[in-house]
């Protein structure tokens, strides 16, 4: 009969725990765990202590609070950072892009080795950022009289690493629209099962770890910001602070797409709606 208890114990959070997790979390990434998330960091939390060799969840939050869980820090961000996405998601903001975006800037800025910029700010494990590669592919071609790239960022760092592997699943790929599948140039699968995305739109893409509450070391500027189911992880202050950055790096004219749940924290006086999630900055 001790057994039971034996693993229940192992896997429990107290309050005291859960609040240090929450508080770690805010303070290195801005991100906001809330009391009703207690049983998706209890099971997030139980990785970490398997991988570590503990054993027990309270034993691994004693651990984060001494001096030499410094490193361990990212990985429990790692940990508790949610990272749900899918090629082609809120398709509507990839048609902007495609029909709207990309020809405008195509029609200013080619002949003259134009510069167009797009940032990925929570890229995930890849899937937006390829799609819009995809697509910009597609509108653009190999035209060499312009200077495209993707930028391609998220804080965690075990994500990144799949996202640049470039990767996949063969079943993702074959939920796909019928038009839009045939555009990420899919390369022959593995033995996992898995279908990689072609290397000329890998190529269009970098990929960078980046807090989105720390320093940004880019200078931009950007023509697109795909910023998407980013800001319900903020408090209101640190999503007014990152709207601001981020509009201090949008070209006038450039746009800025939110997730499909989420608004701006406040109006901004260079931002105007545009479409269902699409925000324009204005000059």
């Amino acid at each position: 009969m001790l057994a039971p208890q034996s693993v229940q114990s192992d896997t429990a959070l107290s309050r005291d725990d859960m609040a240090l997790v929450a508080k770690l979390v805010y303070e290195h990434a801005g991100i906001v765990i809330r009391e009703h998330k207690e049983a998706m960091a209890r099971g997030r939390l139980a990785r970490r202590v398997k991988v570590l060799g503990l054993n027990s969840i309270a034993e691994y939050c004693a651990y984060l609070r001494t001096a030499a869980a410094s490193d361990e820090i990212p990985e429990l961000i790692n940990a508790v950072t949610t990272n749900h996405t899918a090629f082609f998601r809120e398709r509507h903001h990839f048609d902007h892009l495609r029909k709207d975006v990309l020809p405008r800037l195509i029609q200013e800025r080619a002949g003259r080795r134009g510069r167009i910029r797009i940032w990925s700010a929570a890229c995930s494990s890849g899937e937006e950022p390829y799609s819009a590669a995809a697509i910009s592919r597609d509108v653009i071609g190999h035209r060499s009289d312009l200077d495209f790239k993707i930028l391609a960022t998220d804080i965690d760092t075990d994500i990144l690493d799949r996202a640049a592997a470039g990767q996949y699943p063969a079943e993702q790929f074959d939920r796909l629209p019928a038009d839009l599948r045939p555009l990420l140039r899919l390369e022959g699968q593995n033995s996992r099962g898995e279908a990689r995305i072609a290397e000329d739109l890998k190529r269009l893409i970098a990929f960078k770890r980046l807090n989105l509450i720390e320093r940004w070391p880019m200078k931009g500027p950007f023509d697109v910001i795909f910023c998407r189911n980013v800001f319900i992880y903020f408090d209101t202050p640190t999503k007014a602070a990152i709207l601001d950055r981020y509009v201090a790096l949008l070209q006038p004219g450039g746009f800025l797409y939110l997730g499909h749940s989420e608004s701006l924290p406040q109006p901004h006086p260079q931002l105007r709606l545009i479409g269902r999630t699409i925000y324009e900055r204005t000059p």
